[in-house]
């Protein structure tokens, strides 16, 4: 008797655990963000509830901000270039198969983007088929796609969603 009394006790504490585990794995997820890369849309020490529910059914889009894996850290990143898609930098701008990419939205006045000297990634660069092309809002302080190159789409877990901390700043992350 005493130890159908304890289960039925456990019972709903370990079923709440259980979903909470599941959602936390397979739906929703805190991170928090570790560098500058994504300034000034998203801050270095921002607490974000990121989605992995959307990349379960579809892929990521162009100017989404997605987490990746990449070994053991997960990093924060714009989709700037999707499978197939060529990219070329000029004079401190993206074009995407020939067009400017308008960035006006999230980028700051005067931010330009340049490629790494040290990088093995040579422009115009073909997104591979089943990667990404990703770059931080902060292209003068961000190691991206020009750096690491692609990532594949197997390493893509989440999209940005609500910024939790600091309080001032709660909100959609766009």
């Amino acid at each position: 008797m005493l130890i159908k009394e304890l289960i039925e006790k456990l019972k709903e504490p370990i079923l709440a655990i259980l979903a909470a585990l599941l959602i936390s794995c397979f739906i929703i997820s805190h991170t928090q963000v570790p560098t500058e890369s994504m300034m000034p849309m998203i801050n270095p020490g921002d607490h974000l509830i990121v989605n992995r529910l959307p990349f379960y059914y579809r892929d990521p889009m162009r100017e989404e901000i997605v987490v990746f894996e990449q070994g053991s850290k997960h990093l924060i990143k714009r989709v700037i270039g999707v499978p197939g898609d060529v990219i070329d930098l000029v004079d401190g701008h993206v074009y995407i198969n020939g067009s400017l990419l308008d960035e006006s939205d999230y980028l700051e006045k005067g931010q330009v983007t340049f490629p790494f000297s040290k990088s093995s990634i040579i422009f115009p660069y073909t997104v591979p088929e089943g990667y990404y092309f990703v770059l931080g809002d902060n292209r003068r302080n961000s190691s991206d796609s020009r750096v690491f190159g692609p990532i594949a789409r197997t390493s893509i877990i989440a999209k940005a969603g609500y910024r939790i901390f600091p309080i001032q700043s709660i909100g959609m992350v766009k």
